[in-house]
């Protein structure tokens, strides 16, 4: 995506409607990262999930290495931006390969659906 000004507003209301569905609907809304999620994906929605999975060995980044690392003035370790270190470090609930996402998401949706729901 090029992130133009259109485009970062648009991130904006995806985020906005999203927290309105999550908190006002109670909507469950899963986020699935795949290779590679960058940018303003990363910075908005991507991570905004109330179950975040992403796919085995998955680049995830707000800003590429280079990027990053002329902005600390330090060496970053490299990897630190894949799925799996992500996950080791809580910002991610499941990685799943590409190949079994479908029956995941299958599984979640089975019991999310089972638990009673009460309004308030």
């Amino acid at each position: 995506m090029q992130e133009g000004t259109v485009s970062l507003m648009q991130m904006a209301k995806i985020s906005s409607a999203l927290h309105y569905y999550q908190v006002q609907k109670k909507i469950l809304y899963i986020s699935i990262l795949t290779y590679p999620t960058t940018g303003g994906g990363t910075a908005s929605f991507g991570m905004l999930g109330d179950i975040i999975i992403a796919e085995s060995k998955a680049y995830i980044a707000f800003a590429g290495k280079r990027v990053i690392e002329e902005t600390l003035g330090q060496k970053v370790p490299d990897g630190f931006q894949l799925a799996e270190a992500l996950f080791e470090n809580g910002l991610l609930d499941l990685i799943v390969p590409r190949i079994l996402i479908k029956g995941v998401l299958s599984e979640i949706s089975d019991l999310y659906s089972s638990v009673p729901y009460k309004k308030n």
